[in-house]
């Protein structure tokens, strides 16, 4: 039972420190900035950072798109928790995007730029 206690008292802090990668300093966002919210279709639904584009990690559709982005703009990415934003951040960049920036979760991404979330 200890171990069992020590391994989700590990798993929480690992899930906990995901979205800790994101920026402290406020972000500008300019009329050029693409967010990107890799949540679900059915998270984005439910609230998203105003101007937001939806392209859902898991489900395939950020990969299917990774060559219709623009390779010079400046890209913003978020998700629930940072987990996911993390992992689309890598594989962005890992494509030849070099503008990008992993905001975290959706609250720390609206608190880093200032955009309210939306439905």
């Amino acid at each position: 039972m200890p171990r069992l206690l020590a391994a989700a008292g590990a798993a929480a802090l690992a899930l906990a420190l995901a979205g800790c990668a994101a920026p402290a300093e406020p972000i500008a966002v300019t009329d050029e900035t693409v967010i990107i919210d890799v949540r679900t279709t059915s998270e984005y639904d439910g609230g998203h950072l105003d101007g937001a584009v939806s392209y859902d990690l898991n489900g395939g559709t950020l990969a299917a798109s990774l060559d219709e982005l623009d390779p010079d703009a400046e890209y913003l990415v978020y998700c629930a928790s940072g987990n996911r934003s993390s992992q689309a951040v890598r594989m962005m960049t890992d494509a030849g995007l070099t503008d990008v920036t992993d905001l975290g979760g959706v609250s720390n991404a609206a608190e880093t730029t200032g955009l309210p979330i939306v439905r």
